[in-house]
């Protein structure tokens, strides 16, 4: 049955092979099961509760992906996204989380909506490319940053804002998980990231500085104190249109970005650009987010690890059937999850980030009225915060430069819609 629905014998696989391609793939973005509650927690949201969830998401949306999207992409609380709820929108917009919950689920409804009425891709045409470059690279400098600070080696003061912090045991341990992760990507190791944050947990508890827990397995999950405490009417205010739309931004083209680069790996794209299947896999992905807001997490999109699981012979949708089913196995081990330190898992921070600066690449910093736009986007995202608010400056700017140098045939309607929409979320 297997056989027949995945269609093995066209894609020329098996089902020994979409197996060990699904286990490849969980082995490199298994680390998100760790990291997730270690960020959302910071809100004061439960963090056994948070370690249930981001389970549980990752393996409902990696098997939905499989199924009903035929795709191998599994899925999981995106990193960038989970940073974006914990540090701008609760820590330094003081939104409630529960608010920002029912945030993250009306982003996943305009998701859905706008893919059933087709603006999806108009506003992906419009939005110049440098931008797009600009919002992927500043999110990485943002999570790289809270992956030093959270490290300890950066850390605040009163005269510099920031400052090197004291090499203390946690921090010595940890920049040996980061160097220990980096070496492994070096040789290509899928799960280098996963190892580094195990390595660091058994480095804390040899020191003394992690404490073993009192128990392994434990059927207390804690689910009740985060599903279903989304508030979707405390979200539904003016104010609150820009966040949600950067949520909304943010996740589409993090989606879209990844859908496009892991189809095109799995040799899924048909000459003439299309990808078969793309709509259901965009609205497994906005189904996906509207989950995560009712169950208690930031918004889930599609994961580019998942072409680790492609490189190693994956094709069908049945190797995110298997991700999602060995996330599954996690429920199985939550003590072991909370006992993993904050700097066992800030390496993870600082990598991700480090790769997510691919996209500075493709801004022409010789044409100003790109590279202007495009810097402002990522320094207002680092230094105030708040990655709605970069995001807002950028398109903005971008737009005033264009009508100033005669260039505003650039802009499609739709973006004025976009700018306009920026604008208003500045001023509210």
């Amino acid at each position: 049955m297997l056989e027949r629905y995945f269609d093995f014998s066209r894609q020329k696989t098996s089902l020994s092979r979409e197996s060990l391609a699904g286990l490849t793939t969980f082995l490199t973005m298994a680390y998100i099961m760790f990291v997730n509650p270690s960020i959302l927690s910071t809100t004061g949201m439960d963090e056994t509760g948070l370690a249930t969830v981001t389970i549980l998401v990752a393996a409902i949306s990696s098997i939905a992906m499989g199924v009903f999207g035929k795709a191998p992409i599994a899925m999981a609380p995106g990193m960038g996204l989970n940073a974006f709820f914990a540090f701008t929108l609760v820590q330094t917009q003081q939104i409630p989380w529960e608010t920002a919950l029912g945030m993250v689920f009306l982003a996943g409804v305009a998701f859905l909506l706008l893919g059933g009425l087709g603006l999806r891709e108009k506003i992906i045409e419009a939005i110049p490319a440098s931008q797009i470059a600009a919002i992927g690279a500043g999110i990485g400098f943002f999570l790289l940053f809270i992956g030093l600070k959270n490290l300890g080696l950066v850390v605040d003061d009163p005269a510099t804002l920031v400052r090197l912090g004291t090499f203390t045991p946690g921090v010595l341990i940890g920049l040996f998980t980061l160097l220990l992760s980096m070496w492994l990507m070096v040789k290509k190791q899928p799960a280098a990231i996963l190892v580094g944050i195990l390595a660091g947990t058994i480095l804390g508890l040899v020191s003394g500085e992690v404490s073993w827990p009192e128990r392994i397995f434990s059927p207390q999950f804690n689910l009740d104190q985060v599903a279903f405490k989304l508030d979707i009417m405390g979200a539904l205010k003016w104010e609150y249109l820009g966040p949600i739309f950067a949520l909304f931004f943010v996740d589409m083209f993090d989606t879209i970005g990844t859908l496009v680069a892991v189809n095109q790996e799995a040799g899924r794209v048909k000459k003439d650009g299309t990808i078969p299947g793309l709509g259901r896999m965009l609205q497994v992905d906005a189904l996906a987010t509207m989950l995560s807001g009712l169950l208690g997490t930031s918004p889930t999109t599609s994961y580019i690890e998942s072409a680790t699981g492609v490189a190693a012979g994956g094709k069908t949708g049945f190797s995110a059937v298997v991700c999602g089913l060995l996330f599954l196995l996690g429920l199985l081990v939550i003590p072991l999850i909370m006992m993993v330190p904050g700097f066992a898992t800030a390496p993870a921070l600082i990598i991700v980030g480090m790769l997510m600066l691919k996209p500075l690449q493709k801004i022409k910093f010789d044409r100003y009225e790109e590279s202007f736009p495009a810097i402002l986007t990522v320094a207002i995202m680092v230094f105030s915060f708040q990655i709605a608010t970069g995001i807002a400056f950028g398109f903005i700017s971008w737009g005033l430069l264009a009508i100033f140098t005669g260039k505003s045939k650039k802009i499609k309607p739709i973006m004025y819609l976009v700018i306009l929409l920026s604008l208003l979320s500045l001023i509210m």
